[in-house]
């Protein structure tokens, strides 16, 4: 991978839990979906006592541990503080990426959603995110009241955060390639989610993702395995064009 392409978030299928209370069925899914080349996991659960929630976010901590797999944990980075997970992912209403940033520390991840707004993903950057997420890129059954974000948003989060890697404004660089030669450092990366599968994800990921986050398509799936090796090979496919 070459310098311009060094991203500080994992490149690549992006597995997002369902919202199981089977922590067993959940810890095997999740074996499943690494063995077939998932780089990344967010844990997300929206419904649960905090007991249970807890345990199962310690049991998915101690398995992403074992199999060397980045773990995110979805809108609470206290708990990911907690946990010393490898990051968080902040939504619009949670929190701020500096508060987010201080409990961390300067070595964890950092995402935020940016929905269908590149202007976010600037602010974002500038606030020192590790990601940036647009979506929902297609119709989602998660969250089927999700804005709709396009490939132009996708591209406009890539030029964003190439230029912000390159040092340069990022309004001078709007509609245009970062600058041949610029310095470079690991830069953001850009994210998509939202009604992803393997036979639509092509599209976003040559429209500049580096991760496609993925939950029903991957977990809801007859062959988990399958599935996240599906969406891994779009990834060695576009790493082979010019």
């Amino acid at each position: 991978m070459s310098a311009r392409d060094t991203t500080r978030f994992p490149r690549g299928l992006y597995g997002v839990t369902p919202d199981w209370a089977d922590t067993d069925r959940m810890l095997a899914a999740i074996e499943q979906a690494h063995a077939g080349g998932m780089t990344a996991l967010q844990w997300r659960r929206k419904h649960g006592a905090q007991a249970e929630l807890r345990a199962q976010a310690r049991a998915v901590r101690e398995l992403c541990l074992r199999l060397g797999l980045v773990l995110i944990v979805n809108d609470d980075w206290r708990l990911a503080a907690d946990l010393d997970a490898d990051g968080a992912h902040l939504g619009r209403d949670d929190g701020a990426v500096a508060q987010a940033r201080l409990a961390l520390g300067s070595d964890k991840l950092i995402g935020c959603s940016c929905y269908d707004q590149p202007g976010l993903a600037a602010r974002r950057l500038q606030d020192d995110a590790d990601y940036i997420a647009f979506g929902a890129m297609y119709p989602s059954r998660v969250k089927p009241e999700a804005v709709h974000a396009t490939l132009g948003h996708v591209r406009a989060g890539r030029r964003l955060a190439e230029a912000h890697a390159s040092g340069a404004p990022a309004g001078a660089m709007a509609g245009r390639e970062p600058l041949a030669g610029a310095p470079r450092h690991p830069r953001a990366a850009v994210v998509a989610i939202g009604g992803i599968t393997p036979d639509n994800a092509a599209p976003v990921i040559q429209a500049g993702a580096d991760s496609i986050a993925v939950i029903s398509a991957l977990f809801e799936v007859p062959d988990i395995r399958a599935a996240a090796r599906r969406c891994a090979a779009l990834f060695d496919a576009d790493a082979g064009r010019p």
